[in-house]
This record gives structure tokens, sequence and C-alpha cells, in this order.
């Protein structure tokens, strides 16, 4: 992964993963030199996915990481949700990190936020360093933050929650009866999101009525055609 210019974190997530991190002592020793390695280009192949990290780190030679992430547990996350209902008003808003105050500071909270805490971490490398985190696994750290930066989703994937919970209940109920149970979605919205201008479409114009052509009846053939005069017989000549 390449990372351009110095800053490893421009985002609202990857900034507060990165923060995170750097604030248990645990790490401290190791962090510098994962920043070190993660701007340089060092971190070749990086996934995340549900609880897990996995990456391949150049060094003296490549190094393959993997690193576990527990699970939020269940009530943690039904408490945020909670604390956080009806203060986010849209998917956009949430991934985009453009949340109030109050809402930053319960996800990001050491105890009860999104970000795992050092016990909710195991990380392996296949590197020679007897240290917990190396210096690999640092510049895979600071990897996953840079990654946040274009898909923020991935922090929710990576601790097995599902980020569209955090605003369902700020979507207003469906009507009971008679409508669709889907709520409609304005244009104007609509164009925000994909950055397009989307026109109304003019009316379609009326369209003139055709007239119907009077019904032809149908005649039979047998009462159409014309029957054939009789031959006039010429008269036998008389014999003298």
């Amino acid at each position: 992964m390449k990372i351009e210019g110095k800053a490893i974190a421009s985002t609202f997530w990857s900034k507060a993963w990165c923060m995170n991190l750097e604030g248990y002592s645990d790490f401290a020793n190791r962090l510098p030199r994962g920043r070190t390695y993660v701007r340089n280009g060092s971190v070749v192949d990086l996934k995340i996915a549900k609880g897990k990290i996995t990456a391949l780190v150049s060094g003296s030679e490549l190094y393959e990481i993997a690193i576990d992430i527990a699970a939020l547990p269940k009530k943690q996350w039904q408490a945020l949700k909670e604390q956080c209902a009806g203060k986010i008003g849209t998917l956009v808003e949430l991934l985009q990190g453009k949340l109030s105050k109050a809402v930053m500071e319960t996800v990001t909270d050491r105890e009860q936020g999104l970000f795992p805490k050092p016990k909710e971490i195991e990380m392996q490398c296949s590197c020679p360093d007897y240290a917990e985190m190396c210096k690999h696994i640092a510049a895979t750290m600071y990897g996953v933050g840079n990654r946040l930066d274009s898909s923020p989703e991935l922090l929710f994937t990576l601790r097995c929650v599902d980020h569209t919970e955090l605003i369902e209940q700020a979507i207003p109920a469906a009507p009971l009866e008679g409508k669709s149970s889907a709520p409609a979605i304005a244009t104007d919205d609509l164009g925000a999101i994909f950055g397009i201008e989307i026109g109304d479409a003019p009316p379609p114009k009326p369209q003139p009525e055709s007239r119907k052509k009077p019904a032809v009846k149908k005649v039979p053939k047998k009462e159409i055609v014309k029957k054939a005069p009789a031959a006039k017989k010429k008269p036998i000549p008389k014999k003298g």
C-alpha cells in the first residue's frame, strides 16, 4: 500500500484508530518504527475481514502477519446503539464521521467504544523479533488506520457488527397500511449522494385520442358474388 505524504490518516475514523492505538502504553515502543515502515510502502498487502487482519510486510525479507481482533461484546454493542439512537441522521454522516461531539465521545471511548483494547488483540509475525508487537505488526496496524480513510465501514466489519444498526432508530417508521413500507428517497438526496444533478423529467405530452374506425361488416362471399346470366340457346335451323 502506498501513502501519499506524511499523514497516515486524514479522516475521522482513521485518525481515531491511530490515536486509540497510540494511547496504549503496551504498544508505545514499537509504534515509531511502524509509522516509518508504513510510510515507505513496506506493507505490500493488507486484508481486513471479520475479526481478522492479515498482511505481508517487507523487511530484510517478506514477513507474514496475522492479527485476531475479538468481536465487540453484544452488550457493549447494544449499549452503543442505545446511546447513539436518534443522534445519527444518515449512513453517509456516520461513515464520513460527521457526528456530534456526544456521539464521537461515545464511539471512541477507550473502554466502551468501538476500538479494540490490547487484551482483545492477538498478534503474530513470522519475523524473529521476540516482542509482542514488532515493527511489522505496528506497520500493519497503521496500515489499517490508513485503509479506514477510504473504507471506514471496515472498522465495523473488523469488530463483527453491522454499522447500519447505529442509525436504524433514526429512520421514521413506515405506515402500516396503504403505501409501500420502503421510505421514499428525494431526488435531491440522491443527487447529493452520487454527486450528480438529477433534473425533473418533463411531463409526457398528451397523446391525441385515436378515432376508432367503424367496424367494417364482412359480407359472406356468396352474398356478394353475382350470378352469371344464363346463356341463351341458339335456334336450331330448320331443314328445307
